[in-house]
């Protein structure tokens, strides 16, 4: 079964828009996690628009599944994770003013950097996700990094299947296949939802975690939270 990690960015960007602490980004990982999500991801930004450094710290000794730490690895980033040491950190080349996470590593060209990062963080314990285009190219420089798994970026498939497009899908088909071969563990993420998520999981072998944030938090206001990680995981089986 793939596990499902909830990214609780959007709840800290709701937080933080009354300058209070409601909601509370804690709470929510502890009863997401309750409700039967196997993971919770977060992405603080340096600007620390929605999820806080201080939150990554506090989130720590409650996240008893996998807690996922996404971002770019600059020398505040590796510190706070180094100091964390959560079950995985997805590494995402983004610029400063992203709005959000909007292409893959090019690992051909930042082997080196990513080679001596990733090795940083295995030598403490931390295993090493690289957030990757579908493309082969990629796949084999990720190998090449020393990462432990790929994330692939889902926005084009996601985007291409919401207009009816499933041919979309054989890009990644064929580059969770090569990572197969390459002995490199599989998760994705990016505009994932209710609508696409069944049908990527059924064409994506050894898919391990889908990472779900933006659309799983959207569909919770309709549906509620709990009733949409049941949706989710029934989906993912």
């Amino acid at each position: 079964m793939t596990k499902l990690s909830v990214n609780i960015n959007k709840i800290a960007t709701l937080r933080n828009s009354r300058g209070g602490d409601l909601p509370n980004v804690v709470q929510f990982a502890k009863d997401v996690q309750r409700f039967g999500a196997e993971g919770v991801t977060i992405h603080p930004r340096p600007d620390e628009r929605h999820i806080r450094y201080q939150d990554a710290y506090d989130l720590q000794p409650e996240v008893y599944t996998e807690y996922n730490i996404e971002g770019n690895p600059i020398e505040k980033f590796m510190k706070m994770v180094l100091e964390i040491k959560p079950t995985q950190v997805t590494l995402v080349p983004d610029s400063v003013d992203a709005i959000t996470s909007n292409a893959g590593w090019d690992t051909i060209k930042h082997k080196d950097f990513l080679v001596d990062v990733i090795q940083e963080f295995k030598n403490n314990g931390i295993r090493t996700s690289i957030f990757v285009d579908p493309d082969l190219k990629q796949i084999e420089g990720a190998k090449a990094t020393g990462t432990d798994r790929i994330e692939l970026y889902t926005e084009a498939f996601a985007h291409e299947f919401g207009l009816g497009n499933k041919k979309a899908i054989l890009p990644y088909t064929e580059c969770a296949g090569l990572a197969k071969s390459l002995d490199l563990g599989i998760n994705a993420g990016h505009d994932l939802s209710l609508d696409n998520i069944q049908f990527f999981k059924e064409n994506m072998p050894n898919l391990l975690e889908v990472s779900i944030g933006h659309a799983l938090i959207s569909e919770s206001l309709y549906l509620g939270v709990e009733n949409v990680i049941q949706m989710y995981l029934q989906k993912l089986k």
